[in-house]
């Protein structure tokens, strides 16, 4: 992790950066990601790169995959509430569940974080809550960098993007011409909108003078703390199915909704039946659809409505893919089918009631 201190301290400090909390933030960050290291890191005493060995006698052919991403909106957010713990969570989910798609396992992450103002105990919160998602999808944190921008940031304001890189054998690439007329669509819970359609979310709290720091009941907590709810990390999930059934696609269902993100790892000629009989989407969906007066179609093409992922698998596995899922801790079931169409997901049927 470095910071940035090019330049002469006292011309730097006038000019608004602070060399020195920088450097405290670099200290305070790092039981951060040493947490996250994995055998095939390599030290780079300079600190310029991160450095990781490939294990080539691993693969016959592997195939490195990439993602990058941020967590757009849900920043401000956990800037109002001054809580900077779990944004990182976020980052990784958004890259890590991108990479695994395809097939690959993440092997590391490095991020970016600029703000306005260096304050070190908030930089480590954000880094420390970026561990613990890489953590959680056991890929190492490698490298990053914290940029301080005075003038282009208030001193309370910060950003945050990280990139990804994960391996996978070249024959075993997942995807839409893997997918067969009659495989079973399986969904994976989310925790909540994840890091999509937070520009929505804010408006409708600012145009329905909803208070962040407020119970609801019907939400069984503060409005801001359920908003701020993490992202669930698929990536350890989706490498053990991979290797347990004969999944066939995936589909990380980010902006735009569940049809249009799973529309994305179909062929033409076969189409996605979901029923929305199988599953209640969690009580935060109700909730702003109603304060903010927003129809199904809308919230549809919007959130992911309670499905964070999805996996395309053979028929026959179907009963052993929620088995695995079930025995991993992470909810999912069978949300559909695949048939003969035109290359698209199409939502049919009504939830049941709360």
């Amino acid at each position: 992790m470095a910071a940035d201190s090019t330049g002469a301290t006292g011309a730097y400090a006038a000019a608004g950066v602070d060399i020195a909390a920088g450097e405290r933030a670099v200290d305070l960050m790092k039981r951060h990601v040493a947490r996250t290291r994995r055998p095939e890191q390599v030290t780079d005493a300079s600190g310029f790169a991160g450095l990781f060995r490939l294990d080539t006698a691993k693969y016959k052919d592997p195939v490195l995959a990439t993602s990058t991403d941020g967590v757009g909106t849900k920043v401000l957010l956990a800037q109002a509430m001054d809580r900077h713990d779990t944004i990182g969570i976020d980052l990784v989910g958004m890259v890590v569940d991108d990479l695994v798609v395809s097939g690959a396992e993440p092997l590391f992450m490095t991020d970016y974080v600029a703000c306005g103002s260096v304050v070190p105990e908030r930089i480590a919160e954000i880094v420390g809550g970026i561990a613990e998602g890489c953590a959680q999808a056991g890929c190492a944190l490698i490298g990053g960098e914290t940029a301080e921008h005075p003038g282009a940031m208030e001193p309370h304001e910060y950003d945050l993007a990280g990139a990804g890189t994960g391996v996978v054998e070249g024959d075993a690439i997942l995807g839409p011409d893997r997918v067969r007329e009659g495989d079973a669509v399986i969904a994976m819970a989310s925790s909540g909108p994840h890091s999509n359609g937070y520009s929505l979310i804010r408006h409708i709290v600012d145009r329905s003078g909803l208070d962040l720091r407020s119970h609801v009941p019907e939400l069984d907590g503060v409005l801001g703390e359920v908003l701020l709810t993490p992202t669930r990390v698929y990536a350890k999930d989706c490498v053990a199915l991979t290797a347990q059934v004969e999944v066939h696609a995936y589909s990380h269902v980010t902006g735009g909704g569940l049809a249009a993100n799973l529309s994305r790892s179909l062929p033409d000629g076969l189409d996605a039946r979901l029923d929305r009989s199988t599953w209640t989407p969690a009580p935060v969906f109700g909730y702003l659809a109603e304060q903010g007066d927003v129809a199904r179609e809308d919230m549809e093409a919007t959130f992911n409505m309670g499905v964070g992922m999805v996996a395309i698998v053979a028929a026959d596995d179907a009963e052993r893919a929620l088995a695995v899922l079930a025995e991993r801790g992470c909810t999912a079931w069978r949300l559909g089918d695949v048939v003969p169409g035109t290359g698209r997901a199409h939502l049919t049927g009504d939830h049941p009631d709360a």
